[in-house]
């Protein structure tokens, strides 16, 4: 009788155990941000802004090129006829459009990035908050973004966080 009680005791202890593990393990949810931020209104205003102003950088790059070549056909048409100072007077000048055409494209990259960055700084801190709120609202402990998840098996706050966001 006593093995039994003690045995008894020892279940129901491992029992008790069990189930407050299972209380204190973290409620977790997940949400795909990239599709939230995608169907965001603002972040479809912002990528046409960004769209044109990289096709303004294109034209302006496409037509130096189209000046640079230009110039170096003109230059090799020209170059017996020009003389040696005249030939070395062009080469300086077409190293001189080469440097400018190298900087331009890499401040027109750089330009590109910083916009795209002022862009999706209040985006993503918007979403972030819509996520935390949702998220708190609904008892969860975390919330992962689903987008880079191999198993995403529990449950999915998108619906919710797009909701929240106003689409």
């Amino acid at each position: 009788m006593m093995k039994q009680l003690k045995s008894l005791l020892i279940a129901a202890m491992l029992f008790i155990g069990a189930s407050q593990t299972m209380n204190a393990q973290a409620k977790m949810a997940h949400v795909n941000v990239m599709d939230v931020m995608s169907k965001m209104p603002a972040m479809i205003e912002g990528q046409k802004q960004l769209e044109k102003k990289q096709q303004g950088y294109n034209a302006d790059y496409k037509t130096m090129v189209d000046e640079y070549q230009a110039k170096i056909k003109k230059y090799d048409a020209e170059a017996e006829t020009a003389g040696e100072k005249v030939n070395q007077e062009r080469q300086a000048e077409v190293q001189d459009m080469q440097k400018r055409l190298r900087d331009y494209g890499e401040n027109a990259q750089k330009e590109l990035a910083k916009t795209e960055e002022d862009l999706l700084k209040p985006i993503q801190e918007k979403v972030k908050a819509s996520i935390a709120k949702v998220g708190k609202a609904k008892g969860y402990q975390y919330v992962v973004d689903g987008s880079s998840l191999l198993l995403a098996d529990g449950p999915d706050l998108t619906a919710d966080v797009k909701k929240d966001l106003g689409f």
